[in-house]
């Protein structure tokens, strides 16, 4: 599903990522966890390729980044869903049209667009603020919203960049659990968090970035690295 091999990526001779090494399999739970500026942002930039590697390579879904052109991005792109910390939503639209979006965007037709995103919406417990906007919910509500519209083009791959940095505990519980859900239907998740702990023993693997460098990768119980 996904392959770094052997990356590094520069910025002006400044190593964000150094020789990582790391394979993906479809349907598993990918934790990557490490401080601020550990290089999890840059390790997902590879995996949308929006950034390209200045050694070795990343292949995603069958595409490479040698070989990638700029005409396949969308079509890469469309297999990935993507949620942010600061939930990216537009203001001025409706939970209902920000969800819809990726699929109007790919030209679906308006029935199928209904189906699918109230669907989306009643198990995301939303239906009742389809006609809300997002500065009339909660955050927590807003990422719901947000995952919601990643997952509505059936992504194969969900990537997860602190999702729950803006939340509270409680809350954040339960984004946690509903990205649990997402990866028992099938979908690949990889979550980047500065705090492995929110995630239940047994239910992911845990990679460790610092300054670049994948450290001691392995499986978390909860508290410390086995």
């Amino acid at each position: 599903m996904i392959t770094f091999g052997n990356v590094s990526k520069f910025y002006n001779d400044w190593p964000a990522l150094e020789s990582i090494n790391l394979q993906v399999q479809p349907g598993e739970f990918l934790v990557v966890s490490g401080p601020s500026g550990a290089g999890k942002t840059t390790l997902f930039r590879h995996i949308w390729m929006g950034d390209l590697p200045s050694i070795g390579k990343v292949e995603v879904a069958g595409y490479r980044s040698d070989r990638i052109r700029r005409s396949d991005l969308p079509f890469l792109r469309r297999k990935l869903g993507i949620v942010f910390q600061d939930f990216r939503l537009l203001p001025e639209r409706t939970v209902f049209d920000n969800v819809a979006l990726p699929l109007q965007v790919a030209g679906t037709s308006p029935k199928a667009i209904r189906r699918r995103v109230f669907s989306l919406l009643a198990e995301m417990e939303l239906n009742h603020r389809r006609g809300s906007y997002p500065h009339e919910l909660s955050g927590g509500e807003q990422q719901r919203v947000a995952i919601a519209r990643a997952m509505v083009a059936h992504p194969v791959i969900l990537l997860a960049d602190e999702p729950t940095g803006n939340l509270d505990p409680e809350v954040s519980r339960m984004v946690i659990d509903l990205l649990i859900e997402i990866n028992r239907s099938g979908t690949s998740v990889i979550l980047a968090t500065h705090d492995p702990r929110q995630v239940p023993a047994g239910t992911a693997r845990f990679l460790y970035l610092e300054r670049g460098h994948l450290v001691n990768p392995g499986i978390w119980d909860g508290y410390r690295q086995l």
